[in-house]
């Protein structure tokens, strides 16, 4: 098995991997086809800048499996994305995609960079340079790309119609998570916060939660930890913590989850400063006693460090691979449930599917229908892992990858190996 203790996210993938794929019967060959990325497209380009010089960037596009149909997966621009963290995201792409039985494989790609110091004029022209040099392997038959992290909309919107430019005709399914006025679909821009959600309600069910009035804490609140928040407010949890990169707030009687999101969207997308309530870090929220954590923001946040605090009785993970393997042995031991992130924040994927599909046909559906869509692909699901989780007596990261392990090499051994 691979030694992850690093932190380093790919090897956190194929130790992941691997514990799984120890309870299934694979072949070597394919074994190894599924710890390796399908293929890898480094690129470097010139950005020309509000000053008239040109600045170089490095971009990446990493897909993991084409197996069971295109690639699929979202554009980072942050200033720690590595060639490294894109194969690690590819690879969870492919088995969140299984997990849920949509017919996509991974992929994940972004650039190096810190768009909040980018003018829009900057932004536009690295995205549209980037759209181009990964143009090769883009094609709504091929690879589909979606916001990420410091990536939205309107980079998606830019991306389409560069794409389109080069084709000579409009091609809205080659990126999803476009605004609605470009073919985007309803309910495209909560769905990972609301597949969430759900998550979180078949877990509490699940472990005996009452759900009226159930304590949450949400780390992370920005596109994901945000409706995952005001989602469970609704359902009648009570959010009592919340935190962003600049640290956390916490009133045990609960939050206003919206008025929250209001304060901390004409304060710098920060929660910090919040009025009426305590302040607190991330490591104090991680270890809050309530009844739900959401890790809802970058990858290893909950480690062999931090595992032993955390008095959660469910953990569900919004973000991708907030839990390293050592943490995972630490919080089961404890008995805590985990609802991992290739299932727990599947919704977004899911609606990217609706997207697309809605794309290709020129066909759209109503929210209330996406809505009622994703919720029941996200509950069967659910009940998919926890059924394989029960059977072989493992934990529901390691029956999630058994199922989409065995999904992906079951399709392959179909397919069969072209000479």
């Amino acid at each position: 098995m691979v030694n992850a203790t690093n932190g380093s996210p790919y090897q956190v993938a194929l130790s992941q991997f691997d514990r799984a794929a120890a309870h299934l019967s694979l072949s070597s060959g394919v074994r190894e086809m599924l710890r390796h990325p399908r293929r890898e497209l480094i690129v470097s380009f010139p950005v020309r800048m509000d000053d008239g010089s040109e600045q170089i960037f490095t971009g990446y596009r990493v897909h993991h499996s084409t197996t069971r149909g295109p690639s699929k997966g979202g554009l980072r621009y942050h200033p720690d994305v590595t060639l490294d963290d894109m194969r690690a995201m590819a690879m969870w792409m492919t088995w969140k995609c299984a997990v849920v039985g949509i017919p996509y494989g991974g992929a994940k790609g972004g650039v190096p960079c810190d768009p909040t110091q980018l003018s829009r004029c900057e932004l536009e022209n690295l995205t549209r340079r980037y759209a181009t040099e990964i143009a090769v392997l883009m094609s709504p038959e091929g690879d589909i790309p979606a916001p990420d992290v410091g990536t939205d909309a309107q980079v998606m919107a830019w991306i389409m119609d560069t794409y389109s430019m080069r084709r000579g005709y409009s091609t809205p399914a080659v990126v999803t998570g476009k605004p609605l006025e470009l073919g985007g679909s309803l309910g495209r821009a909560e769905a990972t916060g609301r597949g969430a959600a759900y998550m979180t309600i078949e877990a509490m069910k699940h472990c005996g939660i009452r759900l009226e009035g159930a304590t949450v804490a949400v780390q992370g609140f920005g596109k994901v930890g945000a409706p995952t928040a005001y989602f469970l407010e609704d359902m009648g949890c009570r959010v009592v913590a919340i935190s962003d990169i600049n640290g956390g707030i916490y009133n045990p009687r609960g939050l206003d989850v919206r008025d929250v999101l209001r304060y901390a969207q004409e304060n710098g997308n920060s929660v910090f400063g919040y009025p009426g309530v305590d302040a607190i870090s991330n490591e104090e929220l991680l270890a809050l006693g309530v009844d739900v954590l959401a890790p809802c923001a970058l990858e290893n946040a909950i480690t062999s460090r931090n595992a032993p605090a955390i008095r959660a009785k469910v953990v569900v993970e919004g973000a991708n691979g907030p839990t390293t393997p050592e943490a995972d042995d630490i919080l089961s031991d404890k008995g805590v449930f985990v609802v991992p992130d290739v299932l727990a924040n599947a919704g977004g994927v899911t609606v990217s599917y609706f997207e697309w599909v809605q794309g290709l046909q020129y066909f759209f559906w109503n929210e209330p229908e996406i809505n009622a869509r994703l919720r029941e692909i996200m509950v069967r699901s659910f009940d998919n892992v926890l059924r394989i989780s029960q059977g072989k007596g493992v934990d529901m990261r390691v029956a999630a990858y058994i199922l989409a392990i065995d999904c992906v090499a079951r399709a392959h051994q179909l397919r069969g190996t072209h000479p």
